[in-house]
């Protein structure tokens, strides 16, 4: 994703919302990252797992959220703007749910942090391929 970036930087920059795309990318692979910290922490316990878990995504989902919105441009292109959209919620709301998920003891617990781990990982490489190849077109 880095090398994308790097390669095409004067291409990215030249265009409105590549720039945060970019770093939308960067953020989804952070927020596997810090998951993935906080689900190591020894000694925790499931509230506060689960406390954790739900503060994350919310802040993850807040600024990603925030930054594709301000992406969005307003030459007709809904479909680039949708395929952002739809790649930063896969890539965060799965945090939430587990967060909830934990807290409530019902409904899939850490299964969720496996399924945003999957999708965001999925999603930045989906990204990444935008920023590398498809910006050339």
């Amino acid at each position: 994703m880095v090398v994308a970036i790097s390669i095409n930087i004067e291409r990215i920059l030249s265009f409105k919302g590549l720039p945060e795309r970019g770093l939308v990318t960067l953020l989804l692979l952070l927020g596997v990252l810090v998951v993935s910290l906080i689900c190591l922490q020894p000694g925790q316990g499931r509230s506060s797992l689960g406390v954790s878990l739900l503060v994350e995504g919310i802040v993850i989902t807040v600024v990603v959220a925030r930054l594709t919105l301000s992406a969005r441009t307003t030459g007709g292109e809904e479909s680039h703007f949708a395929s952002s959209l739809f790649i930063a919620a896969i890539g965060t709301l799965p945090f939430i749910v587990a967060g909830i998920s934990v807290l409530a003891e019902a409904g899939g617990g850490l299964q969720w942090v496996l399924t945003g781990f999957i999708s965001a990982i999925v999603g930045s490489m989906l990204n990444a391929w935008i920023l590398l190849v498809e910006i050339l077109r």
